[in-house]
């Protein structure tokens, strides 16, 4: 009797589910609005279970709002929507509540019920990281001895190491065997033929003549250092920042190792910019001398030889930066850079600088805040790593807000996480905002065997951000770039210049962004690969070109040699004649 209590209130629920739905014609609903109503009935019942001291009918009631908005999702015009091409996270809706009503089943010890929602759930293409809380879930301990229960669990498994490698997952050793190179070589050939997005940035590139040319050059190196400098080599052909080889940490002092002092190409020159560590001054290392030769070699020639071939880059301006700034000295850890400098006087020195060895090096903070001449602020944000940046911009408000105009520094912001960024940019407006918009490539085999396809395009459109809503800066904003503008700092800067609240001033972004599929090889390495396509809003392209800036500005060796900051010097006049208009 209770049970048939219980139904009757399920199938009343369910109805009442049905009938607060949206309708899809008298709102026009959307992929996103679906989405969000699913998402938003899956929370509501999983509070029921997930409560303090949840009962039996708590949990009957949450299964209830699950199977309302799986007949929600079950209805063919909200099946259509889910096809289209930019709604990926609707799509996955089904599975997730699957997932769900599995979890729920399993806490009433529904045994029969659990167990068929996790294998319908399996079904909707669940893999790899459903393990977590299928293995680990407390609430499926009721369930976790029986037969079927670990059945889908091994099938899960199986699934989710289709891509782990674990087998070709070898450890360092100083050589790595032949079949193991060859394999690394075939792993990293293969997740760049079904996951690279940017092929059409190289359209003279044929990768798979690419790949017959390198397993002679991969079987004939003689030592692990040899193999990873060849998949360098290989991967520096698809020119994408985003898309690396890295050697094995047990090689990392061998290849990395860097004293703390950094060169820039300025005017066809390379200059010393930034000298970290007070030991390497007294020796008489200073921003403004010129490297002239490097262990003997002219500098340009000894780059090109031994340091631009083994790196890829989107843009000309971000290979510069790779190579003369991060790249140029770095080596073996023990071994001495020999460097002959010349300064503004002309006169040449020799100096011989250890790679390692300092205890003195100062690194400048992820985030500086001061106030310049006419009452102008300079913010520097040189990382959006994590979210200290943000708390520290947050606590030093008070002090923004009291300044006339503001410069946001990104020059040396290499990147982290975009959505730390556009925190940021919150406190710029009181609208609601775009964010990028993203495209990466849908593989399905069938495809090419009906068809010849090979892939089609899927992913998002731009989502909108709300503003702050507390803290408001509205008085004039600068930003700052230069090619070492990377990545998550340039999805900052993209939807700053789209929101138009300012000019961009400096030198041309590195042009590189994007999500990186990263993955494990022979002897220890991983390399990484990009899988997601960014873009402005409105769909033009950024990467491969780097965001132009509204004013340009690039430093000089004779301000460089003065101290003189030439970008910030013309974000300050610029603001200037601003304020005084």
């Amino acid at each position: 009797m209770m049970k048939q209590v219980l139904r009757l209130g399920a199938l009343l629920l369910i109805v009442d589910l049905l009938f607060s739905a949206p309708c899809l014609a008298q709102t026009q609903m959307g992929a996103r609005e679906a989405y969000n109503y699913v998402q938003q009935k899956r929370k509501e019942a999983s509070k029921l279970w997930e409560q303090d001291r949840a009962t039996s009918g708590d949990i009957e009631k949450g299964i209830q709002i699950l199977e309302g908005a799986l007949i929600f999702l079950d209805k063919p015009e909200i099946t259509n929507l889910a096809l289209d091409d930019y709604v990926k996270p609707l799509k996955a809706r089904w599975h997730d509540v699957f997932a769900d009503l599995a979890t729920a089943h399993a806490l009433l010890n529904n045994k029969e019920e659990s167990i068929d929602y996790l294998r319908r759930m399996y079904a909707e293409g669940s893999c790899g990281g459903d393990l977590k809380w299928t293995l680990l879930g407390k609430a499926f301990n009721n369930i976790r001895q029986e037969p079927e229960f670990k059945e889908i669990v091994e099938k899960l498994m199986a699934k989710g190491n289709n891509w782990s490698n674990s087998p070709l997952k070898t450890p360092y050793r100083e050589n790595i065997s032949e079949d193991e190179k060859v394999a690394g070589l075939s792993i990293f050939w293969s997740e760049v033929k079904y996951n690279f997005v940017y092929f059409d940035h190289v359209p003279e590139l044929d990768w798979d003549q690419l790949y017959l040319t390198y397993l002679p050059k991969v079987r004939y190196t003689k030592n692990t250092l040899e193999f990873y400098h060849v998949l360098e080599e290989m991967c520096a052909k698809l020119k994408d920042s985003h898309t690396n080889v890295y050697f094995p940490k047990e090689l990392h002092q061998t290849v990395y190792s860097h004293p703390p002092m950094w060169a820039a190409l300025i005017e066809d020159k390379v200059i010393i910019v930034d000298v970290r560590s007070d030991s390497l001054r007294n020796k008489g290392i200073e921003p403004g001398l010129e490297i002239i030769s490097i262990d003997g070699l002219p500098v340009r020639q000894y780059a090109e030889q031994f340091v631009a071939p083994y790196l890829s880059s989107s843009t000309k301006q971000d290979l510069d930066v790779r190579t003369y700034t991060y790249s140029l000295l770095s080596g073996p850890k023990d071994k001495a850079v020999d460097l002959e400098l010349m300064d503004d006087k002309g006169n040449i020195s020799k100096k011989s600088i250890p790679r390692s060895g300092y205890n003195d090096v100062k690194s400048p903070a992820p985030f500086k805040f001061k106030v310049l001449d006419s009452n102008i602020g300079y913010v520097a944000l040189r990382s959006f790593e994590d979210e200290t940046v943000v708390k520290s911009f947050d606590k030093s408000f008070d002090a923004i807000v009291r300044t006339d105009a503001l410069i946001l520094d990104v020059r040396e912001n290499g990147g982290g996480d975009s959505g730390i960024g556009w925190n940021i940019l919150g406190y710029l407006t009181e609208k609601t905002f775009k964010t990028s918009r993203w495209r990466g490539r849908d593989y399905l085999p069938v495809w090419r065997a009906w068809e010849g396809t090979e892939f089609v395009w899927d992913g998002e459109p731009a989502r909108e951000r709300k503003p702050n809503g507390k803290r408001l800066y509205a008085k004039p904003v600068v930003v700052l770039t230069s090619g070492e503008t990377f990545s998550a700092g340039e999805d900052f800067c993209v939807v700053f210049d789209y929101m138009k609240r300012g000019k961009i001033i400096g030198e041309p972004t590195a042009g590189s962004t994007g999500q990186p599929l990263s993955f494990d090889l022979p002897g220890g390495g991983s390399a990484r690969v990009c899988v997601k396509r960014d873009s402005y809003p409105d769909g033009r392209e950024f990467v491969g070109i780097g965001i132009k800036p509204d004013i340009l500005a690039r430093p000089t060796v004779a301000d460089v040699r003065a101290g003189k900051d030439t970008v910030l010097e013309t974000a300050l006049d610029y603001l200037k004649k601003v304020l005084r208009q």
